[in-house]
């Protein structure tokens, strides 16, 4: 965060951005939307909340879209990949880490339904916050 520029920090500090629709949530709340990217905190510090759909999805002003597009560039200089296999589990921290992941290869449907790729999402607070993990 800190190689954008303050006014960009600012831009993404604002709630401007939102993503998708969300569907067969329990449990955790209502949509969050208009949302800030990020937090407001300094540089190295708080909660960045990026996905890069929410570049085409996201009805943004010309100087939101760009704060927005700095920070993907930023994301991705900066990215690490590995591929998981078959039986592999990933739990990510989101306080501390972004992640992401690339699309699957074509001819999705001819995988057999026991060989398919599944994501499970897991919400996890702290009883004494209101902080959320997942």
């Amino acid at each position: 965060m800190a190689r954008l520029s303050e006014d960009n920090r600012a831009l993404l500090a604002e709630s401007a951005y939102h993503y998708g629709t969300f569907f067969d949530l329990h449990g955790v709340g209502e949509e969050y939307k208009p949302f800030p990217i990020l937090d407001g905190s300094d540089p190295g510090e708080g909660f960045v909340r990026f996905t890069a759909k929410m570049l085409e999805r996201s009805q943004l002003g010309q100087a939101h879209a760009d704060a927005a597009r700095e920070l993907a560039e930023e994301l991705v200089r900066g990215q690490v990949s590995f591929m998981l296999q078959p039986g592999d589990y990933l739990i990510v921290n989101q306080r501390r880490f972004l992640h992401g992941r690339e699309a699957l290869a074509s001819g999705q449907h001819d995988v057999e339904p026991e060989r398919r790729r599944l994501l499970l999402q897991l919400f996890l607070r702290d009883r004494g916050t209101d902080s959320v993990a997942s």
